[in-house]
């Protein structure tokens, strides 16, 4: 795995994406966890131009929370607050005063670490005025140049796919991947330091930045809760065995799940469906946002997840995959949602993309080197029911090429979602 590149000269896929925006809304606001990289976008879209504020200055902080709306009208556009959360609504109404009085493009570049989508309070203030973009950590396409395209080509030509080239990855190399993770910092330290950087990260976020936005009571308990959840990481999200293991009210499960949405540290894939069946459940399905820091939650190296019996292998790597396909779709042009899918009756797909239009591209993950016709089964299923709005089905597997599975079907080299024809 190539890591030479320091983490601000890598390209973000999302920069053109901010660029455009800030040529057609009067504010933008980049949220996204804690550490990927967000600052040294914003930074980058700046270019020495406009006025860059880091709110993680404590004085700075102080200054813009005595007084709001003189602060919101220094220094020249684009006007770049970081971690404008901590400034809180105030400063939030402030530039929402100012761009009330002109409606030019481009005033405001935000970035925060909380899902503002999540905070009513502020998307309110902002609503009509701005566009939400997400920053997460590093695609393998940009640690390694890759095209990070599946998206489109699934929708717009997915037979492409079958003519791909061959990958040079093992399993071995997916493992390594997965434990890696792709936080900007993390991804480059050797084992030892990876894990001390990922207790830091979690003690700040559940203890200092929680607390914060929410003045949450038992913010001890949420280092606990996070584990409990890392290890359903790639399973339905079953609140009730949730409550029952971490000891804790059933609001109280709700509330600080909810908590852990809203810093980026767990992500839910809602249940899909097309009124196909009355059979289907609607548990949305849990993902650790990034699968380096499940496999730290989880205590698994590459040494554990290397043996063919551990269990954890497979949500692991499917959490993975999901997380690749998540940060495609914040620049994909292909207007396309994320969802899994599964029935009472067994049934079950791992990820269903939904274009806007109705048509589906689904894809299972498997953690072998092999596949066969029975790996296929639910998506020829999906494909009988859906008729001509089934585009494809892909299996990804960690094999070395594309293999054709008749009509529609073809399995993949995981490689294939970031480094694809």
């Amino acid at each position: 795995m190539t890591n030479s590149l320091a983490s601000g000269e890598r390209p973000r896929r999302l920069t053109p994406v901010v660029e455009q925006a800030l040529r057609a809304f009067r504010v933008v606001v980049v949220t996204g966890p804690r550490q990927a990289g967000k600052t040294t976008l914003v930074r980058h879209v700046l270019g020495g131009a406009g006025t860059l504020v880091r709110l993680d200055d404590e004085a700075t902080l102080q200054a813009a929370r005595r007084d709001p709306a003189s602060f919101a009208r220094l220094g020249e556009f684009p006007r770049a607050f970081d971690e404008i959360q901590r400034g809180g609504d105030p400063l939030v109404r402030a530039i929402k005063a100012v761009v009330d009085d002109e409606a030019r493009p481009g005033q405001f570049l935000l970035n925060g670490s909380a899902d503002f989508l999540t905070v009513p309070s502020i998307s309110e203030s902002l609503a009509g005025r701005a566009a939400f973009v997400e920053l997460w950590p590093f695609t393998q396409g940009e640690l390694d140049a890759g095209r990070d395209r599946f998206v489109d080509v699934a929708f717009r030509d997915p037979q492409r796919f079958r003519h791909g080239p061959a990958s040079r990855l093992a399993v071995i190399d997916y493992l390594e991947r997965v434990v890696a993770g792709g936080y900007p910092e993390a991804v480059s330290l050797d084992a030892r330091n990876r894990r001390t950087w990922f207790s830091n990260y979690v003690r700040i976020v559940t203890q200092r930045d929680i607390t914060e936005l929410t003045g949450a009571r038992r913010a001890d308990q949420l280092p606990k809760l996070l584990r409990l959840l890392a290890a359903r990481t790639g399973h339905e999200l079953i609140r009730t065995h949730i409550q029952a293991d971490a000891g804790l009210s059933r609001v109280t499960t709700d509330v600080y799940i909810g908590f852990l949405v809203m810093t980026y540290l767990i992500g839910l894939v809602p249940a899909w469906s097309k009124n196909l069946t009355t059979k289907e459940k609607r548990h949305p399905k849990l993902h650790l946002t990034d699968s380096g820091l499940a496999c730290w939650l989880c205590g698994k190296q590459i040494d554990a997840l290397a043996r063919p019996a551990d269990r954890s292998r497979g949500p692991l790597l499917e959490t993975f995959a999901v997380n690749e396909l998540r940060r495609q779709l914040t620049w994909s042009e292909t207007d396309a949602t994320l969802h899994h899918f599964r029935d009472r009756d067994g049934a079950e797909v791992d990820v269903v993309l939904e274009a806007a239009d109705g048509r589906v591209v689904a894809v299972e993950i498997k953690a072998s080197a092999t596949v066969d016709g029975g790996d296929l089964r639910w998506l020829e299923l999906l494909r009988a029911k859906l008729g001509d709005e089934f585009v494809h089905g892909f299996v990804g597997y960690c094999g070395d090429r594309p293999l054709p599975f008749g009509d529609r079907l073809t399995a993949i080299p995981l490689a294939h979602l970031w480094d694809g024809p």
